[in-house]
């Protein structure tokens, strides 16, 4: 029987991974472990078949007997992004016990264009992308574009105020939902195509902040103007209500790639994988008017 693992079970991400794993893709709960820094947060996974262990990425020699023993590895990248460079430490610590304790494939959840993205956290991912090449383990890389959860960060008080400053300019993104790529992410743990490969994961459609503004005015019946403003009003903006540095200067940062079309790409992979189409921003809105009006 295949081992399948899955690390940040705990998270969002690795939550639903888990779930279409049982779900969409019938793998037996037997042939699933959950991993996590903190096993205690997956004790109602553990009551329900599934294996759990503890994975912590600063710790490379409790990776290696974490991941002892499975066939296939979903490596989900971490949220380490306060301290320069722990995120690359704990990426290569991952993919480094992967291969010492044979793993015999490595999927990883990377980002769209990583060695051009203008994005903080776009070398992180790069990074990781080259150490997987390296280890010599068979991988298959998933680019998961910009979540369409994001927005609910941020919308609600644009909503609310009925202004978005933001500093896209003509700008357009591609967007997906978080839980499309959890799907996709499933399928590629229970089934990984052949030899190593390279997926870009996106929605069918990209959009400019107008037309995301337009989207989440008619899934909420209040109306929203975007505002153009410079990156460093936009940093201004942020930092003035209260978000840390690191965090104003990725959101930035993620504005400024929007507006150089480093988001801009529409790809038929997620369909690839998993044989459906993805979910539009216009109908994740819908399902989330309660979020969005808050």
């Amino acid at each position: 029987m295949t081992k399948l693992l899955v690390t940040g079970a705990a998270g969002h991400l690795g939550r639903a991974v888990l779930r279409h794993l049982l779900e969409t893709s019938k793998v037996a709960a037997a042939d699933i472990v959950a991993a996590s820094r903190d096993p205690n947060k997956l004790a109602d996974l553990a009551a329900s078949g599934l294996k759990t262990r503890a994975a912590d990425f600063d710790d490379e020699a409790g990776l290696v007997k974490a991941f002892t023993g499975v066939d296939r590895v979903l490596i989900i990248s971490t949220d380490e992004l306060a301290t320069p460079g722990k995120r690359i430490t704990q990426h290569r610590n991952a993919v480094s016990a992967a291969a010492k304790a044979g793993v015999k494939h490595i999927i990883y959840t990377s980002m769209p264009n990583p060695d051009k993205s203008l994005v903080t956290f776009a070398p992180d991912h790069l990074g990781t992308e080259e150490a997987i090449k390296a280890s010599g383990v068979a991988y298959t890389i998933l680019r998961n574009s910009w979540y369409h959860d994001n927005y609910l960060m941020g919308m609600p008080h644009n909503l609310q105020v009925g202004k978005w400053y933001t500093s896209v300019g003509t700008g357009k993104i591609t967007t997906i939902s978080r839980d499309d790529c959890a799907r996709a992410a499933a399928a590629a743990l229970a089934n990984p195509p052949a030899g190593s490969r390279t997926f870009t994961l996106t929605g069918s459609e990209t959009l400019t902040a107008a037309e995301i503004a337009a989207r989440a005015s008619a899934a909420t019946g209040k109306p929203l103007d975007v505002v153009d403003v410079t990156d460093e009003q936009l940093t201004q903006g942020l930092t003035g209500a209260g978000l840390p540095a690191f965090v104003a200067n990725m959101l930035v940062s993620a504005d400024a790639n929007i507006r150089a079309g480093n988001f801009e790409q529409v790809t038929s992979d997620y369909e690839t994988l998993t044989g459906q189409k993805p979910q539009t921003l216009a109908a994740y809105f819908d399902t989330q008017k309660a979020a969005l009006a808050a």
